[in-house]
């Protein structure tokens, strides 16, 4: 899927993403949620770009989705207070270490990093939104 800027963005070019990021997430968490409420315990953890948090004219249609997703997962981890179940939203705003594609001199988060986060939401269970990755040891992308 390619994301447009806000000139180029059209029902077809958005729905894919709508499709992809907030459906998918909604069906996934349908199928496992019931037994979470049942065993009173669980955790749902969201991933989307940081474009779903603070605009960015180059990701405008998976912002859009993302930002919906965010919303829901939000509203979604209040409605559940106090179930045992936990839901969080994660907006990564930076290239992951190995991912191909970095722009030379972009900061780079480590996937440890990536997975600690998540490990700490999941067992800390807040907050319900989090806006980037830590970055204690990012490095910068190189040539080559």
């Amino acid at each position: 899927m390619r994301s447009t800027g806000p000139l180029e963005v059209t029902v077809d070019n958005l729905r894919p993403q709508i499709d992809s990021i907030c459906y998918g997430a909604i069906t996934a968490t349908r199928a496992v949620l019931p037994a979470m409420l049942a065993a009173g315990t669980g955790s749902l953890l969201y991933t989307t770009g940081a474009s779903s948090v603070t605009p960015a004219p180059v990701f405008v249609t998976a912002g859009m989705a993302g930002a919906a997703l965010r919303k829901w997962a939000l509203t979604l981890n209040g409605t559940l207070a106090g179930t045992g179940v936990y839901a969080g939203h994660v907006a990564i705003g930076t290239w992951i270490a190995g991912t191909p594609g970095a722009p030379d001199g972009t900061p780079l988060a480590q996937p440890d990093d990536i997975a600690r986060l998540y490990w700490d939401l999941h067992t800390r269970r807040q907050p319900a939104d989090h806006t980037s990755p830590p970055e204690p040891r990012c490095r910068r992308a190189q040539a080559g």
